[in-house]
């Protein structure tokens, strides 16, 4: 297994920590290269940032971000995808939104970003990493890139399932539904 980390919004991954949400929605950084974005790696750490407009940015309860340790980064999650599709139809993005926390015109900016409409999303089954794993924040995990090399996690470390077997097939089944025919990728 690849020691990679996927940065994705501090809030956000504490949602999928807590297992409020097991879906990821990106569309890119300005850093992903010219092949774009995908979601290239099938396992990875949560890799949190930390900004704070995105307390703004999602909904549903008063959200604050958590605390951030100078000098280190913290994973409390890891994530492996089941499976990931390309949503091209803005109806079928809006109709995801009980499967996320983020405000709607945070998702219709992300998909409407480019010349390309559309966004990535992909459906993930969540662990929480026991005891967390910190490691030295270095320069090179900086940029506005999803994706950076981590150093090998320490043995010892455990991953419990977010949700139970049962509560991850349902979140399964209702996307499947949501997507009707949308190809995995």
């Amino acid at each position: 297994m690849e020691s990679v980390g996927f940065k994705e919004w501090a809030l956000v991954g504490a949602a999928i920590g807590r297992g409020e949400q097991s879906i990821i929605l990106r569309k890119g950084g300005i850093a992903e290269g010219r092949d774009g974005f995908s979601f290239k790696h099938r396992e990875f750490f949560l890799f949190p940032t930390f900004f704070h407009e995105q307390v703004e940015k999602v909904r549903g309860r008063e959200w604050t971000l958590p605390v951030q340790r100078g000098g280190v980064v913290e994973f409390h999650v890891f994530a492996q995808v089941e499976f990931s599709a390309v949503v091209t139809s803005w109806e079928m993005a809006a109709a995801l939104e009980p499967l996320h926390i983020l405000r709607r015109e945070v998702v219709e900016e992300r998909f409407r970003y480019d010349a390309a409409p559309g966004i990535h999303l992909a459906f993930i089954r969540a662990f929480r990493l026991e005891p967390a794993w910190t490691i030295p924040e270095l320069p090179g995990y900086g940029g506005c890139r999803s994706w950076v090399r981590l150093p090998e996690p320490p043995g010892e470390m455990e991953r419990v399932p977010v949700l139970s077997d049962a509560e991850h097939a349902a979140r399964r089944e209702q996307l499947q539904v949501l997507l009707g025919g949308v190809a995995p990728v």
